[in-house]
Parts: C-alpha cells; sequence; structure tokens
C-alpha cells in the first residue's frame, strides 16, 4: 500500500487571500486544481490516501477523495488525527464538514485522545510516514506546519507534489530512497 498511496498536506483558510470564502473563484480554482492532480494520480494507480483533517486543505481534499471513491471504489481514505477534539472549537459547518468525512473514511486514526503540545507535528510526521507521496498546497513558506511537512517529506526521500496556492503552479519533487 505504501507505493499506492499519498498523504495530503495544505495551509488552513486564514493563510490564503480569500480566508474562509470558498465561493470566491481563487479558491474555487485552487480545489479544482487539487481535484485534478489527485485524479491524476489515481489515474497512475494511487489508491490509498492520508488526511490529517485540519481545516481547509485536507478537508477539501478528503472531500475530492470521497467524491471520487463513489466512481472508484478502489479508493481509500485514511484520516490520521492529532487529537478527539481537533475539530471542537471551528465554526459549526467546519465541524459538520469534519465529521461527515470522519463518518465516511475508510479508517481514522488518533495520534493521542488528548491534545499535547506537538501532537500536530508527530501527526504530520505519521502522514508522511504512511504514504509514498506528499501532495502539497504550499505557499512556499518554510515557518509553517505545511513547510515543516514538505521538509520532513524531503528528509525521508519522499515523491512530493506541490501546488501553488496563488499561481497554481505545480512543483514535482522526484522521491527515491
Amino acid at each position: 500500500m505504501f507505493e499506492n498511496s499519498c498523504a495530503f498536506t495544505g495551509h488552513r483558510p486564514k493563510s490564503f487571500p480569500w480566508k474562509y470564502d470558498e465561493t470566491d473563484p481563487r479558491c474555487a480554482a485552487l480545489k479544482a486544481t487539487l481535484a485534478e492532480q489527485i485524479a491524476a494520480l489515481a489515474e497512475t494507480g494511487v489508491t490509498g490516501f492520508f488526511t490529517g483533517g485540519a481545516d481547509g486543505v485536507d478537508c477539501w481534499a478528503a472531500e475530492i477523495v470521497l467524491a471520487m471513491r463513489e466512481k472508484n471504489p478502489a479508493l481509500k481514505l485514511h484520516c490520521i488525527l492529532p487529537h478527539e477534539g481537533q475539530a471542537d472549537k471551528w465554526s459549526d459547518s467546519a465541524r459538520e464538514r469534519y465529521h461527515s468525512i470522519l463518518k465516511r473514511a475508510n479508517s481514522v486514526t488518533y495520534v493521542s485522545r488528548e491534545y499535547y503540545d506537538g501532537c500536530m507535528i508527530d501527526r504530520n510526521h505519521q502522514l508522511v510516514e504512511a504514504a509514498g507521496l506528499l501532495l502539497a498546497v504550499f505557499n512556499g513558506v518554510r515557518r509553517s506546519g505545511t513547510g515543516a511537512t514538505v521538509n520532513y517529506a524531503r528528509k525521508l526521500k519522499r515523491g512530493i507534489v506541490i501546488i501553488h496556492p496563488i499561481s497554481m503552479d505545480i512543483t514535482r519533487i522526484q522521491g527515491g530512497r
């Protein structure tokens, strides 16, 4: 499964110019690009997808996989979550989306039952370790959770596909062990 799997990472909505407005054409364009990249991976035989369930890119990617799974039941969505209360302080709509994803996922695992300092980093490491490839929506800011996750994937020599959230440029970094 490892070689035929992909983990997601990306920024929270507050990091994008459109913030939480998913009706913004730039957000729609990013979601469309994300869907194109996920579909392309599925066409090459990637069937296992791992999300950390964070608000924004993680949930968007999860929803795309779940929609694609309706036509291709070989696709599997696995949630690796930092702690059980991850969505407790989110908006009602974001919490509903999150719980809907968890209900439909093929598996849900938690790094910890309770929050602890570093559980998000541990979650990100488990995501990278679980998959042969990382698909990142990354604006280039290295001092971010997404930047640290991309760097960890480089360290582990994973293949990486980066979508720049504004330009929609795609960068591919070959993995290899």
